[in-house]
């Protein structure tokens, strides 16, 4: 895994491309803008996606989630259970505010309807949070750690 800052952004750039891509177009589905948005407009909102995702979890999410796997009572030497914990807390963490960039699309594409922004901003939550913890944990996680194996870490071996 990221052993130095450069190896950390690099992982977290592969990372946040996979879960902002299928994130992006699951909340599109989801509010019905698949169909109404143009490619530029759905690209722009992946872009601006893409940087918020990337800087919350390098400068937010991220340490934050390293310091509440750090805490807690288990041994560090435990892969699994580390990489268990540190993806768990990352998931609560992107969701919580990816959810409020979620809203605050919706709000511009009218799409929260009548609903209060406490009921709306729940329901994003959770739609989200039902989606983001199966495929950080056993899709894009997994993936995500085999690319970065693979190629990222072979290739800095050399550098």
């Amino acid at each position: 895994m990221p052993t130095n800052k450069k190896e950390s952004l690099q992982f977290g750039i592969i990372m946040c491309c996979g879960m902002v891509a299928v994130m992006s177009i699951y909340n599109m589905w989801m509010n019905g803008g698949i169909g109404h948005l143009t490619f530029a407009d759905i690209a722009i909102e992946v872009g601006i996606g893409f940087v918020v995702a990337l800087l919350l979890d390098l400068y937010i999410v991220g340490p934050l989630a390293k310091k509440v796997t750090l805490a807690l009572p288990f041994t560090q030497s435990n892969k699994v259970a580390f990489v268990l914990c540190m993806s768990t807390s990352m998931i609560i963490g992107m969701v919580f505010f990816m959810s409020m960039f979620g809203l605050v699309l919706s709000y511009f594409h009218h799409s929260i309807g009548d609903q209060s922004v406490a009921v709306a901003y729940s329901t994003i939550f959770a739609k989200n949070f039902i989606l983001a913890l199966p495929l950080q944990l056993l899709i894009m996680g997994p993936l995500v750690r085999f690319i970065f194996v693979k190629f990222v870490k072979k290739e800095n071996r050399f550098a």
